[in-house]
C-alpha cells in the first residue's frame, strides 16, 4: 500500500499537570486514532506511522490543538524516520531486529 513510510515517533509532557498524564496521553492517542493510521503506543511515546511527511505532521498538529487549551506548557519531542520504498515500517523493523537476535 504504502509508496513510502514516514514514521512520526511523539511524546507529550503537559508541564505543571502533576504526576500522572495519562489522562493527557489518551486525548493525545485519541487524536492519533482519528487519523485512522497504524500506531503504536509505548511507554515513552507513540509512534505513528504514515505515507507523507505532511500526513504525520497533520496528527502532531492535531494532538497539539488537542492539549494546548488546557495546558499552558506542552514539551514536545518528534522523531521522524523517512525512507523511501519501505512498507510496513511499524511492523517491519521491529521483526528485523527480532530476526537478528536469533542468529
Amino acid at each position: 500500500k504504502f509508496n513510502m513510510s514516514v514514521l512520526l515517533s511523539i511524546s507529550v509532557i503537559p508541564i505543571g499537570k502533576g504526576e500522572s498524564l495519562s489522562s493527557f496521553v489518551a486525548k493525545a492517542v485519541k487524536e492519533i486514532q482519528k487519523s485512522g493510521l497504524p500506531y503504536e503506543i509505548t511507554p515513552m511515546e507513540t509512534i505513528i506511522e504514515g505515507e507523507s511527511w505532511e500526513e504525520v505532521m497533520q496528527v502532531a498538529q492535531n494532538v497539539f490543538n488537542a492539549l494546548k487549551d488546557e495546558c499552558n506548557r506542552l514539551v514536545i519531542t518528534l522523531k521522524i524516520d523517512y525512507r523511501k520504498g519501505r512498507k510496513q515500517g511499524l511492523i517491519k523493523k521491529v521483526e528485523s531486529v527480532k530476526q537478528k537476535l536469533q542468529s
